[in-house]
Order: C-alpha cells, then structure tokens, then sequence
C-alpha cells in the first residue's frame, strides 16, 4: 500500500518498556495497523526525533504505581533487574526517561490518537492504567480518540499472559480500520 500523504495520515507508535513486554505488544499493534496502512514503530528515547505532524498518535507504557512511570519506578526497575531470582533483563529500548516526561516536555498534538498499556491482570482498581492517563493528556490536547484506551496484562513475575500478543494485533488491525475510515472523512 502506498501512503499518499493528501489523504492517508502519518501512524506512529511510540512506546516505553522496561522489561520487553510493552515493546512487543507494540510490535504486534503494528503488524495489525500495517494490514491496513504504514506506520512507524518509535522507543520513547528516540521520540524527540518524531516528526511533529504525525496524524496518528498510538502511545503505550507500563503501569506503574496505579500510572505511568517515574524516574524512582524506573530506577526500582533497573534494580529489580539486577536481581537474578527475579529473571528480569531490561528492554534494549529501556530509556532513563518516560512516557511522562515526553507528554508533558512535548505536548504532541496528533490528530488522532490511542493509548495503550501493559499492567498486572487484576481488577484496574487495584492496578491504575498507564493508558488512562495518556488518553488523558491527548484528549486534552484536542486529539480525537480512535479507541479506548486498551490494557495488556502480565503476571505477577512480569511475563506476558497468553493471548496478549495476539489480543494486540487484533486491536491494531481495528486501529488501522478506523484509520481507513478516518483518512476517507
């Protein structure tokens, strides 16, 4: 498919990781979206370099602490894998900044936009969501939502579940319809 700039928006997928489970649910929302439309897969420490008129804004972090990372779960991040009982190895795209700082130093303002996240699969309750406080932040900017904001759950040691990786291509699949749909308005 070729991507006619008049018509068809610029997709990016910026993502933070810590333990490579946020980065591959990332990867599988892009397979899905790439079935419908090109779009480009971003690590939150390269993000600066984001072109500012991306369309389609589709953000993802893990959740930490009921939210998206600080520096201090960041560095509880880097000890934990340090910690050989654990079996932790931080993500190649693991950056000392986050989601956080890169929304509030940067402000995008995409078009469209998604949020996603990864979290512990318990009641959102008792675990918060990344991804409500970046759709959050991009609606107040003036973008207008494609999707609720989605949750893909690890277990307790940090592993993804199941089906998440296939639950993620299929939400990026309806991301690139809805895509479709929008470059067509």
């Amino acid at each position: 498919m070729t991507n006619s700039p008049a018509t068809d928006p610029t997709v990016a997928i910026v993502y933070e990781s810590m333990f490579g489970n946020t980065r591959r649910i990332a990867e599988a929302i892009a397979d899905g979206i790439r079935l419908q439309r090109p779009v480009s897969l971003v690590p939150i420490g390269q993000a600066d370099r984001l072109p500012a008129d991306v369309d389609a804004l589709i953000i993802g972090a893990p959740t930490h602490a009921h939210g998206l990372s600080r520096p201090e779960s960041r560095a509880e991040a880097v000890v934990w894998a340090g910690n050989e009982q654990k079996h932790l190895k931080l993500d190649d795209a693991w950056s000392d900044s986050g989601v956080r700082e890169w929304l509030d130093d940067r402000s995008p303002r995409p078009r469209l936009f998604a949020a996603f996240d990864t979290r512990v699969d318990m009641p959102r309750l008792f675990t918060g969501s990344a991804a409500g406080a970046i759709d959050r932040h991009l609606a107040k900017a003036g973008g207008r939502r494609l999707s609720e904001p989605a949750s893909f759950f690890v277990d307790r040691n940090s592993a993804l579940e199941p089906g998440q990786i296939d639950r993620a291509r299929q939400w990026g699949s309806e991301l690139g319809e809805k895509l479709s749909t929008a470059s067509a308005e």
